[in-house]
């Protein structure tokens, strides 16, 4: 009984860790893109705009994305799939990474949560 406590209270606190609000949290490395085609969802894509490419939350999905390295925060919603390069979690429109202060080095280190 008491290990079964003890595996409770570490799940709390991981989760507490990243999110209160989601079951979904995910950490990693981001980067952006500013393209003009039609993205996965069929919508134009929108440089300006506060979305985001990811591999598998759904379309319409929103998620807060904190770049860990200056706190900064933004939120966006899915409307494309990617990114299709090995290491990374996540691909912001360029308003976005914008909005988080990554513009320059063209990626970052970030967390996100569903919200």
């Amino acid at each position: 009984m008491r290990n079964g406590f003890g595996v409770v209270v570490a799940v709390a606190i991981a989760g507490a860790t990243f999110s209160t609000n989601s079951a979904f949290a995910q950490c990693g490395r981001a980067s952006w893109y500013a393209l003009h085609s039609k993205t996965a969802s069929g919508e134009r894509m929108n440089p300006s705009a506060m979305t985001a490419a990811h591999r598998s939350l759904p379309f319409g999905t929103k998620v807060r994305v904190t770049n860990k390295h200056n706190g900064k925060s933004v939120v966006v919603r899915i409307n494309d799939r990617g990114p299709f390069i090995k290491g990374r979690v996540i691909d912001l429109s360029r308003g976005a990474a914008k909005q988080i202060g990554m513009i320059s080095r063209g990626h970052a280190s970030i967390c996100m949560d569903r919200i």
